[in-house]
């Protein structure tokens, strides 16, 4: 019975996961855009909300890449630079720190959100799941700490990779490697899932339009060219400026 739900949990489930996260996306953008924003209430009270919204990006934004990097690249790239256990050490201060910003700064929008009567008439109802989603993802990281540092030898971690690069490199025996993976890391990674899942579906789809504007920095030059009558021939001039 164990094997079958880890099996459907982090076998199958994953690429359900995914596959509604891509594609729920592109069809959000395609037929819903003006749906496409944060919904910020920052007009209704700013207050809390610059100390809330600050310490939660800067939290998550460090454990975002920190994961991805972390779990998707391969061992062999760093091995020659860090080993294992040094690797977990610093992903347990720098990701214990992290994640004790994002969790104080999300526990105080979520208490704005629900104790304003303004903000709460105003709230979606998955804007409250989201949150809510996120505050006990972010717990049950911080509970992996003490449980990751029972094996300093960052074994479990490098299981915990691997699963994740089999999953995204479409490889099978992801499952067996977390056999031994205790009930929170499972919780986490379920969750964590789980929000890739609702993504589409709620305001974090503002995320694809943070990593967006990125693209600005790179985008081509807009030529501009006036328009004027009774100027002499020759006069019009087109000049390059940036858009």
């Amino acid at each position: 019975m164990t094997a079958w739900l880890d099996t459907l949990l982090f076998g199958i489930y994953p690429y359900i996961c995914l596959a509604v996260f891509f594609i729920g996306s592109w069809v959000r953008f395609d037929r819903d855009q003006y749906t496409w924003k944060s919904d910020s209430s920052q007009l209704l009270r700013t207050g809390s909300l610059r100390w809330g919204s600050n310490l939660f990006h800067i939290g998550v934004l460090y454990l975002f890449f920190g994961h991805t990097f972390g779990m998707l690249t391969p061992h062999f790239v760093y091995e020659a630079f860090i080993s294992a256990g040094t690797k977990q050490i610093i992903a347990m201060v720098t990701g214990g720190i992290a994640g004790v910003l994002a969790l104080i700064g999300l526990s105080i929008l979520l208490h704005r959100r629900l104790s304003d009567p303004r903000i709460r008439a105003t709230s979606k109802t998955s804007d409250i799941l989201i949150l809510v989603l996120l505050w006990l993802q972010l717990a049950l990281g911080l509970a992996t700490i003490p449980l990751s540092a029972q094996h300093l030898d960052g074994s479990m971690m490098m299981k915990l990779a691997e699963w994740a690069q089999r999953v995204v490199t479409f490889r099978s025996g992801g499952v067996e490697l977390l056999a031994e993976a205790g009930w929170i890391f499972k919780a986490h990674m379920f969750l964590g899932m789980t929000i890739f899942l609702v993504f589409p579906f709620t305001r974090l789809v503002h995320v694809w339009s943070g990593f967006g504007t990125l693209a600005y920095l790179l985008r081509p030059y807009q030529v501009v060219r006036a328009r004027r009558m009774n100027l002499p021939a020759g006069h019009m001039q087109s000049q390059d400026r940036r858009a």
